[in-house]
């Protein structure tokens, strides 16, 4: 593998070393910065020996491997609790704890900040933003955020609402907060902002409902404007006058002069991986999907769509861009390449090769020399991959199956993977000891198809993606459902990406399982939907170790030490798009509890968490009977798909998550109904007015629609 980052560190420190001669005479000793002070480029590039977990990847490489070995395959199994916290927001749980000098910085829902005591689990302090509660439908995928940066006695976080904060990291107290998106647009952050070269670099999100997207750096202590890149050209086209001008002239081409990105702004927003090569000093932005997704209205089915699905690697002092690597040319399924990257150095071919490496949501895992974006190596992590082959691997494009593309058949197009991902942003580890990815993957299709009838351009709340989601939703037919339930698993794949193929592999019955994290001591963590935090041999993925933490796992661990014990971490809680939008197919995943917290354990630990009330809820009432006409069935549905799909489930079976509408007594009250929907009498909880989107009978139709689906259900699923 060669040497490793660490030891040219050390080599290079000892060097300097000898020839300054030591410390002037009569210069008074300068005490080494401690807590979140001493978090430096030094520290981040080489993780250093594993006593913190100071970034969100464990180091730049985010490899998310760790090299402490107190606890390892040989004692796995005497792990228990040392302390818990619970989190105080029940929606999705997506932070991976940053540990540093004994205190625990995590994030929760509404992008709060929280610090504790790394051994006693004492709560130091805690900041909320006071992001509104009315920004929740602005986020394509839960109101979650996936933690902190630290860098030199400051936290960065960037919250739902589009803000960059940096905190005091002893005291919680804000010390600069910028803007970085045009709030009156919908964009979001949920992402972890990356530090290097004393800047902070931030993405956003919003693609969904439409927005242009693009990445900003700040000066880490003062927070102004250092440089900002795009991803995708103005669609006005004029010149941005920022760092990225001349790569937007350059891939304006492979964009139509015509479609419908000139409303929506094309997409293409960076709202999870950015990663910093400190071996090469590039960096590396992950390039999320097209917005539209529908390709043939985004861009009129023309060209490649640059820099969508996108690896574009830039100089970070500049924002310069050096090349990118497109893996979903002409992007129309959501196949996003914002998936965790991870760096090494992989032997191939007899040859160090620099490499970085992504499983994202297409359902193929990319190998990728980073000196020059050429693509080494491109293999189906998940079975049943049919949208493409596989890859040429002269050209570096996929081998596409012709009916994908159903806006040029005319005919939907069941595809797997989905949206949902076979890997979504639930992070992957690398492990430097085997030399495998440990990929969360998933099996989860779903139908694509054109809307039935023109849509009239994008829409302030809801959706836009150019696909008609009432169609998309599920069948009436028990059989059909049952299947796509049944079909809807997850995986955790050891993937040799040398070989370009799996070692070994764990089924899981449901998808949306958490991410996971590898250690020296032979070791990977992952969690579980349905209530499981496990760790398994790292080399054969034998089981070692299981606990119920009483609740879905979507989030990372991480492991560090303080004092002489090891201590693993992991955020549970349920959330984020697949339990809020998949519907029935989620499954038993639906019953597991959302008691989200935070878990901390240690070799021996002999806490306990709380029993669960064993008292029984009263059922849901029955829905009133259906009264609706065909007709008015569909166009409810058709604007249930448009503007109530992404929180409440498709074909309104909720996820467990937020409220189930099939079982809402507000079904029997219309007045009640245009109260919420169209009043916006439950502003303050995130449910906001839809009267700029619909008419108060159109919120009736959708009423109607969910009381004709909440009785076939009862009757044919047997939903209670």
């Amino acid at each position: 593998m060669g040497m490793r980052k660490g030891q040219v560190s050390l080599i290079a420190a000892m060097m300097l070393s000898a020839c300054s001669g030591g410390t002037e005479t009569g210069a008074p000793d300068r005490a080494a910065p401690t807590g979140v002070g001493k978090v430096d480029a030094a520290l981040l590039t080489t993780g250093g020996d594993g006593r913190d977990w100071a970034m969100t990847g464990f180091d730049y490489s985010e490899d998310r491997f760790s090299p402490l070995t107190q606890v390892n395959a040989g004692n796995v199994a005497k792990l228990g609790l040392a302390w818990f916290a619970d989190m105080p927001d029940a929606r999705g749980q997506e932070a991976t704890p940053v540990v540093v000098d004994g205190k625990l910085f995590v994030t929760g829902p509404w992008s709060k900040v929280f610090a504790y005591d790394a051994a006693t689990g004492a709560k130091l302090w805690e900041f909320d933003p006071g992001v509104s509660k009315d920004k929740g439908v602005q986020a394509c995928c839960d109101v979650v955020n996936r933690g902190v940066a630290a860098w030199k006695g400051r936290l960065y976080v960037g919250t739902i609402d589009g803000r960059l904060i940096a905190l005091d990291a002893e005291t919680g107290k804000p010390d600069w907060s910028v803007q970085t998106t045009d709030n009156s647009k919908p964009y979001t952050i949920t992402g972890v902002p990356r530090v290097i070269k004393d800047m902070v670099v931030i993405g956003n999100g919003g693609a969904e409902f439409g927005v242009r997207g693009y990445v900003t750096a700040y000066d880490a202590a003062t927070g102004a404007k250092k440089w900002r890149f795009y991803t995708v050209p103005n669609p006005t086209g004029a010149k941005d006058g920022e760092v990225s001008d001349p790569a937007m002239a350059k891939v304006s081409p492979t964009w139509s002069k015509n479609g419908q990105w000139k409303q929506s702004g094309g997409g293409g927003t960076v709202w999870d991986s950015i990663v910093y090569d400190a071996d090469l000093d590039q960096l590396y932005l992950g390039v999320g999907n097209g917005s539209p997704w529908n390709h043939g209205l985004r861009s009129e089915g023309q060209g490649d769509n640059l820099f969508l699905s996108s690896i574009v690697a830039l100089k970070p002092s500049t924002g310069e861009y050096v090349w990118h690597y497109q893996e979903t040319p002409g992007e129309t399924w959501d196949f996003t390449a914002t998936q965790p990257i991870a760096l090494a150095t992989l032997t191939i071919g007899g040859q160090p090769r620099k490499v970085l490496m992504q499983a994202p949501k297409n359902g193929f895992f990319y190998v990728v020399d980073r000196t020059n974006g050429k693509l080494i190596n491109a293999g189906q992590f998940i079975p049943g991959v049919n949208w493409a082959s596989g890859y040429d691997m002269k050209t570096g494009r996929p081998i596409e199956n012709p009916a994908a593309r159903f806006y040029k058949t005319g005919k939907p197009f069941l595809a797997m993977p989905s949206a949902i991902a076979a890997h979504n942003w639930q992070p992957m580890a690398f492990s430097r000891q085997t030399g495998l990815a440990y990929i969360p993957a998933q099996s989860v299709g779903s139908a694509y198809l054109n809307p039935s009838s023109p849509l009239d351009g994008p829409k302030p709340i809801g959706f836009n993606v150019g696909q008609d989601l009432g169609n998309a939703m599920y069948p009436r037919d028990a059989a059909v459902v049952k299947a796509a339930t049944a079909g809807a698993t997850g995986a955790l794949v050891a993937w040799d990406p040398v070989a370009n193929k799996a070692r070994w592999t764990v089924p899981y019955p449901t998808p949306w399982n958490g991410g996971t994290m590898a250690t020296a001591g032979n070791l990977v963590f992952q969690g579980t939907a349905l209530g499981e935090f496990r760790a398994y041999d790292a080399g054969s993925g034998k089981q070692l170790f299981s606990y119920p933490v009483g609740t879905g796992v979507m989030a990372g661990a991480s492991t560090y030490m303080v004092g002489d014990t090891q201590y693993v971490a992991i955020l549970a809680g349920r959330g984020g798009a697949l339990p809020l939008s998949i519907g029935y197919a989620i499954g038993k995943a639906r019953d597991v509890p959302n008691k989200p917290r935070l878990l901390v354990f240690k070799l021996g630990g002999a806490t306990k968490l709380p029993a669960v009330a064993t008292t029984t809820a009263a059922p849901p009432p029955p829905p009133p009977p259906s009264t609706a006409t065909p007709q008015q069935v569909a166009q409810g549905q058709a604007l249930y798909g448009r503007f109530c799909q992404v929180c409440h489930g498709a074909s309104a079976g909720g996820g467990g998550v937020l409220p189930d509408l099939q079982h809402s007594p507000t079904l029997a009250d219309a007045d009640t109904w245009k109260s919420i929907l169209i009043d916006g009498a439950l502003k303050d909880q995130g449910m906001v007015s839809f009267a700029k989107v619909m008419t108060p009978e159109q919120a009736q139709l959708v009423r109607l629609y969910v009381i004709d689906e909440a009785n076939w259900a009862r009757k044919n699923l047997a939903r209670k």
